[in-house]
C-alpha cells in the first residue's frame, strides 16, 4: 500500500509552488506554537524540488521556528494560568506537559536543546519554558537559564542546526538522493509509524 509514496508526491508538488515559501514559513511559525504537522514535512520537499535554494529555504525555517517559539514562550509566561491550562487539561496533556517541566527545571538549556533539535513537539517546549521562567520570578528566583534571551540562542542553535543540516544533506544528494528517497518512502514511513507508536505505547505505560 503506497499510501506514503502519495503524500511525498503530493508535498513534492506543493514545494514547487510559487507560494511555497510562505507555506513553509507560516508552518514553522506556527508549528512552534500549536501546528501539529513538523517543518520537516515541507522543508526536505522543497529542498528536494530546489536544492539550490535548500539554505535559503533551512534559514526561513530556522528563524520562522524561532519566532514562533518566542511566542509560544510568552503563552507560557503570560498566559497559562488564564488560558492556556483548561486546553492542556481538555486534550489531556497535563502528564505530558508536567514531564516537559521537570525536565526543564532539572536541566535547563540542555533540555531545550533536545527540544529544538528532536522530533519532541517544540510547542511543548516553548511554552513550558515560558511558564516555568514566569513561576521562578514569581517565587523570586529569577528566571536563569530559561530567561528569554538565552532561550532565543539556544532556539536558533537547535533549530538551525537541524533545518541546515537536512538542507545540506539533500543539497549535497540531489536529484540522485530524490530518487532513492522516493523508492523507498514507504518503507520508511510504516517504519517510522511503527516506532513511534511503539515508543507512545511505552510511553503511555509509565507511571
Amino acid at each position: 500500500m503506497k499510501l506514503f509514496t502519495g503524500i511525498y508526491d503530493y508535498c513534492i508538488n506543493l514545494s514547487k509552488h510559487r507560494l511555497a515559501p510562505v507555506f513553509l514559513t507560516g508552518n514553522s511559525f506556527i508549528e512552534s506554537i500549536f501546528w501539529p504537522i513538523p517543518v520537516d514535512i515541507m522543508l526536505a520537499p522543497m529542498c528536494l524540488a530546489r536544492p539550490e535554494r535548500a539554505l535559503h529555504y533551512a534559514f526561513l525555517a530556522t528563524a520562522a521556528s524561532v519566532m514562533g517559539a518566542v511566542l509560544g514562550y510568552g503563552i507560557g509566561y503570560y498566559l497559562y494560568d488564564p488560558w492556556i491550562q483548561d486546553l492542556v487539561a481538555r486534550f489531556n496533556y497535563q502528564e505530558t506537559f508536567s514531564r516537559a517541566s521537570g525536565y526543564l527545571q532539572s536541566y535547563g538549556v540542555a533540555f531545550i536543546v533536545i527540544g529544538s533539535f528532536t522530533p519532541l513537539p517544540y510547542k511543548i517546549v516553548a511554552i513550558s519554558a515560558g511558564l516555568i521562567a514566569s513561576q521562578q520570578v514569581s517565587m523570586g528566583l529569577g528566571a536563569g537559564q530559561l530567561h528569554l534571551i538565552p532561550f532565543i540562542l539556544v532556539s536558533f542553535a537547535g533549530r538551525g542546526l537541524r533545518f541546515f543540516l537536512i538542507a545540506a544533506v539533500i543539497k549535497i544528494g540531489g536529484a540522485r538522493m530524490e530518487q532513492k528517497l522516493r523508492r523507498y518512502i514507504d518503507i520508511i514511513g510504516w517504519v517510522t509509524l511503527v516506532i513511534l507508536t511503539a515508543v507512545f505505547g511505552y510511553y503511555m505505560l509509565q507511571d
